[in-house]
């Protein structure tokens, strides 16, 4: 992604494959420069917010937990990606930055405040829930970002909640976690659904991206 030069900086590791996503919200806001880690890494104390989003399986060494059948992890694990997000969640955390998790990086941020996770559940890898809003969720009556359907589409949740983090929404049939906030924290919000490739979210991104920089 070509970050446009401004005010703001957001420190992200972004496959390839998901810039075309992710484009349009940022370009809404050509004050905030994107600086994505997979590419050039940005010194993080300059940094105004952190962005996780989504991509492969969190590496075994950095679970909380034993991997019984290591075969269920996918075979494309990036331990340098891993180690980079979890260093810059606990930075971010430190200076209360504002932080949006999607899919890996909702499961990422649950690792880093030790919690663990699911790591293969049936019947949330489908091809309709790439793009589709068809997984029904259950929300919190306080939840802020409330959703009818989603387009959540992984095969792994979490399943141990890390600490601070509160369930807000959950799939209806199978009570899967599909978004969490940090308690008592200016802004975290994750989510293991993708905003970045469906049509109803911009409010997600538009909360996210107006508390870059305003701390």
């Amino acid at each position: 992604m070509t970050a446009i030069c401004g005010m703001r900086n957001i420190g992200t590791w972004m496959r390839r494959s998901d810039e075309k996503y992710f484009a349009p919200f940022f370009a809404k806001c050509p004050d905030i420069k994107v600086w994505n880690a997979a590419r050039r890494d940005g010194p993080f104390e300059q940094m105004d917010g952190l962005l996780l989003t989504g991509g492969p399986d969190v590496a075994p060494q950095f679970l909380n937990q034993p991997v019984p059948d290591p075969s269920v992890i996918e075979k494309d694990v990036n331990p340098d990606r891993d180690r980079w997000e979890l260093d810059a969640i606990k930075k971010a955390i430190e200076r209360g930055l504002p932080i949006f998790a999607i899919c890996k990086g909702l499961q990422t941020l649950n690792v880093a405040l030790g919690g663990s996770l699911h790591l293969d559940i049936a019947g949330h890898n489908l091809p309709d829930q790439k793009t589709h809003d068809v997984q029904p969720l259950r929300s919190d009556r306080k939840t802020r970002h409330r959703f009818e359907k989603v387009n959540s589409s992984h095969h792994q949740a979490i399943n141990k909640l890390g600490a601070g983090l509160e369930v807000e929404s959950w799939c209806a049939t199978d009570d899967i976690v599909e978004q969490v906030k940090l308690r008592d924290y200016p802004f975290a919000l994750g989510v293991q659904y993708h905003p970045e490739r469906g049509k109803i979210y911009d409010e997600l991104f538009d909360d996210f991206l107006s508390r870059v920089g305003s701390r």
